[in-house]
């Protein structure tokens, strides 16, 4: 009844501490929208208006790939229409009746933001352009992106073409579950058998910025401004940034992964060096199993983790009591 009692005061001390999350006033971006999200487990450790609808740009084209690998198949001969090469913005400068792969197109697509590789392969995929943002709309669903609405497959300024920071933390975190997706993400360049020059990657968190990087898709209008989400790993950790409308966004991604990743490493040092000290203590197998339920982390959604030095105490306290 003894153990009970202190095990119940334990608890209410430890939602006593402050937390030593990262917060909005501590960590500054240039984006009027933004999100810090981790990819294995979908946890919010920072936002700025992430529910805020807006224009996105060619960040769509993450849908765009995803649904283009999930129905259509890769090793497919597009024909490429008059549409499809005639469409407006970035281009890999498709031709008309030209033939190259889906494959080719999907790399085409996330490497250089090709706008005519979106069409070309919601052409072939969805039947049409209207066909496939359909399924755009159907697969934004099923994942749960409540405020999501694609109106086409490149992400061109359109009426009811929007989405928020956090539906596309959600898609990309989907995204990356799927190895084709994550294959064609990470790589700096392609060759396609069509093109006697190599693609290069724009995004220049991958190729230049930042070592951590994993993957990334860039966009920019004139009205959305400059958008990006990126995936970053580290010493076992995994994150996803996205940031809308930043003028400074590689730094943005920058100072976001990097305020997680050393908090991460400072907790898992500390975490270490608590564990030496309670093995110390040579607890019961009863009192040990106690102390690590109540190693507790993330539990105000902000990256912030209670520090077990008070539990620690009172086990101490309480092995005195039960000695006395």
């Amino acid at each position: 009844m003894r153990y009970f009692i202190w095990l119940t005061i334990m608890l209410i001390g430890l939602y006593s501490f402050p937390i030593n999350g990262q917060t909005e006033e501590s960590l500054q971006v240039s984006a009027e929208q933004a999100i810090l999200m981790d990819a294995e487990t979908g946890e919010v450790l920072f936002e700025k208006q992430p529910f805020e609808r807006t224009e996105i740009a060619s960040i769509t084209k993450i849908m765009t790939a995803l649904v283009a690998i999930r129905y259509g198949h890769l090793q497919d001969d597009v024909t490429i229409s008059r549409n499809a090469a005639f469409t407006s913005g970035s281009s890999i400068y498709l031709e008309k009746n030209e033939k190259m792969t889906l494959e080719d197109l999907l790399y085409g697509l996330m490497l250089r933001s090709g706008n005519d590789a979106a069409v070309a392969i919601a052409e072939h995929v969805g039947g049409s352009e209207e066909g496939f943002v359909y399924l755009m709309n159907e697969t934004a669903d099923y994942i749960g992106m409540t405020d999501t609405y694609f109106m086409n497959a490149h992400g061109l300024d359109e009426n009811n073409h929007y989405s928020t920071a956090y539906d596309m933390a959600l898609l990309m975190k989907q995204a990356m579950k799927n190895d084709v997706f994550q294959k064609i993400t990470a790589v700096e360049s392609h060759l396609s058998k069509k093109r006697t020059y190599p693609w290069e990657n724009k995004n220049k968190l991958l190729t230049s910025y930042y070592d951590a990087c994993t993957g990334a898709k860039t966009g920019y209008t004139q009205t959305a401004g400059r958008t990006l989400v990126s995936t970053a790993e580290k010493s076992g950790r995994s994150f996803i940034a996205v940031t809308l409308d930043a003028p400074d966004d590689w730094n943005d991604h920058i100072n976001m992964y990097e305020s997680k990743f050393k908090q991460a490493s400072k907790e898992s040092s500390k975490e270490d060096n608590q564990t030496h000290s309670v093995n110390n203590l040579f607890l019961t197998e009863k009192e040990l199993k106690s102390y690590k339920q109540l190693n507790v982390h993330e539990v105000d959604g902000k990256g912030s983790t209670f520090s077990q030095r008070y539990m620690f105490n009172l086990l101490k306290i309480l092995r005195i009591d039960d000695n006395g």
